[in-house]
């Protein structure tokens, strides 16, 4: 929902400073009575920030009598705005009163002149009103984004001595309300959800609501980062409970950033910076916790956003590379390899696939990386054995890609490799999504005659059905089953069931990270079809694959009697490189 500042016209916009530079007492105040946002003359004639409990009774005590508390109860009730006189003994005379009712509670301007529960003059509450508008959220009541600029470029740069604590909130799990039970229960969550920020802060903490699922809230304390911390953790608890719309319960987790001022900034900017980037690794870290801004963070930010400017030109400057790890057969002949993308930058050096390829997927580049690599492993297989086959990996922006099989299917016309000589890995992660078009997708290369891998099996969902519906010639039991295969009891059942499951299903079994001999003769005895890892051959580049393949006899490890020892140097040291 858009903020409100955003949806009126114009003409009926009240100028960001005015209540900086108003000399009229304005204030406003939310249900239980508590200020939540003023005008600078106002703080400063009431002394708003030294008292205890900012609340209507404490800045106008002279409303607890028995009619101007009666008044202020009929502008509740009535929705109609009253002129309220009290005393004022600072000037021993008396002091009006505009009490009207705003969304989620009441404002109050203090006006010239004396009229005991008089009708306000005309265009005063209208005034008053349209001001409040101006600087709050129509929804949940909170005040918005002006209100939280203006705030914050007022408290900025802090006074010496003093400490301002800056905290970014973010709803987590929030979009899915909308798409799956629409705006209306989206907006009801969002009110529930500035209830619940409320009713953790206490005196010097105000809260706003920025956009969309996005709060803020600003503390002045002098004991930071501990207060904000404080206060963050207890954002995150609030949240742990579920919201119920409807009827129907649902969950959403709140992520927290936090910047202090003046040591992260004393700035508007700069704070804001520091913030965010201690909300991105709140989110980075897990989501539904919070995380204190510190330089260590920028700098990984920084070296993120390099490393994201470098890969939009890594592929025409020619930093891409692909090395190859051998597969391994039963009777431990080697079948094949599998080509492993990397990255070599010309500063920082080689880049973990699991550091660039996110960075890949969401920035749209892993369908020209992909089809490079594609065409890479082809033209490198076409100097193997033609038995050999190679494994390339597909990541799910590639395979949700249209026009991939036709890609697939021009490659290796290109460069003339045998289709079944191609073996295609995916993740359970691409079936998630677009279920139609992936068993399309699956079924047309399947036609072609490339071979499927389900990669990673045992991770994330492993629903059974995808087994039955997709046509899949290998199942990859991930490394994660196999680390402790040789001394952990269930680790050996949940293996020795994939195992049989996939030969029930007409599928080859392919266990990744092998890495010791104890394993390997493990899976070698329960009839696993094919091993991957390092104690069988560490990934080395094409040009090396020949020597390798020399160095290595037809059977590449003997049977165990002793022919031939798991420990051969060969299969233990990379070649060179």
């Amino acid at each position: 929902m858009p903020d409100a500042d955003a949806s009126m016209p114009a003409s009926s916009i009240i100028d960001r400073e005015y209540l900086a530079e108003t000399d009229e007492l304005v204030s406003f105040y939310d249900e239980s009575f508590h200020l939540v946002g003023g005008s600078a003359r106002h703080r400063e004639v009431h002394a708003v920030d030294t008292l205890i409990e900012a609340t209507l009774w404490h800045v106008y005590p002279e409303l607890l009598a028995i009619g101007p508390k009666a008044a202020v109860e009929s502008v509740i009730a009535s929705g109609l705005p009253r002129s309220i006189e009290i005393a004022d003994a600072a000037r021993n005379g008396r002091r009006t009163l505009i009490v009207f009712r705003t969304e989620h509670g009441v404002g109050v301007i203090e006006a010239e002149g004396s009229a005991t529960f008089r009708e306000p003059k005309q265009g005063e509450s209208d005034r008053a009103l349209l001001l409040h508008q101006a600087t709050h959220d129509v929804l949940t009541g909170l005040p918005n984004r002006r209100a939280f600029s203006d705030q914050l470029r007022s408290a900025l740069p802090v006074p010496s001595g003093a400490s301002l604590a800056l905290m970014q909130i973010d709803l987590d799990d929030f979009k899915p309300i909308n798409d799956t039970l629409g705006h209306g229960a989206g907006d009801m969550v969002l009110k529930m959800a500035a209830e619940r920020i409320r009713s953790v802060l206490e005196d010097r903490e105000f809260a706003y609501r920025l956009a969309g699922d996005e709060f803020a809230v600003i503390q002045w304390r002098a004991d930071q980062p501990r207060e904000a911390e404080r206060v963050a953790a207890a954002l995150i608890d609030a949240f742990q409970a579920p919201f119920t719309v409807d009827g129907i319960n649902v969950f959403v987790g709140a992520s927290v950033g936090i910047a202090i001022a003046p040591a992260d900034g004393n700035e508007v900017e700069p704070l804001m910076k520091a913030a965010d980037i201690a909300l991105y690794a709140a989110k980075k870290d897990g989501r539904n916790r919070a995380r204190t801004f510190t330089r260590s963070m920028l700098i990984v930010l920084e070296q993120r956003e390099m490393l994201r400017r470098s890969l939009r030109t890594a592929l025409q400057e020619g930093e891409f590379f692909v090395e190859y790890q051998p597969l391994v057969s039963p009777a431990f002949e080697v079948l094949g390899f599998e080509a492993l993308l990397r990255w070599r930058h010309p500063l920082i050096g080689n880049i973990p696939p699991s550091v660039f390829i996110p960075m890949a997927e969401k920035d749209g580049l892993m369908s020209e990386i992909g089809k490079w690599l594609l065409e890479q492993a082809c033209r490198a297989a076409m100097s193997w054995p033609s038995h050999f086959t190679v494994a390339v990996n597909l990541s799910p922006a590639e395979f949700l890609h249209e026009g991939l099989t036709d890609r697939v299917a021009q490659t290796l016309d290109l460069v003339g490799l045998r289709p079944d000589r191609l073996e295609l890995e995916i993740t359970e992660s691409v079936l998630l999504e677009r279920t139609i078009n992936n068993l399309d997708t699956l079924n047309t290369l399947n036609v072609l005659g490339v071979q499927i891998s389900l990669d990673d099996f045992g991770t994330f969902y492993s629903s059974l059905s995808y087994l039955k519906n997709f046509p899949f010639d290998t199942i990859k039991i991930d490394q994660y089953f196999i680390k402790d295969l040789e001394h952990d009891e269930k680790g050996q059942t949940i293996v020795r069931s994939i195992i049989a499951l996939a030969h029930g299903l007409g599928m080859h079994v392919t266990a990744e990270g092998v890495e010791t001999e104890g394993q390997a003769i493990w899976l070698e005895k329960e009839g696993c079809d094919r091993l991957q890892g390092y104690f069988l051959g560490f990934p080395i580049p094409a040009e090396a694959i020949g020597e390798f393949l020399r160095k290595s006899p037809t059977a590449l490890i003997g049977e165990f009697s002793g022919r031939r020892s798991w420990r051969d140097p060969l299969l233990w040291s990379p070649p060179p490189r």
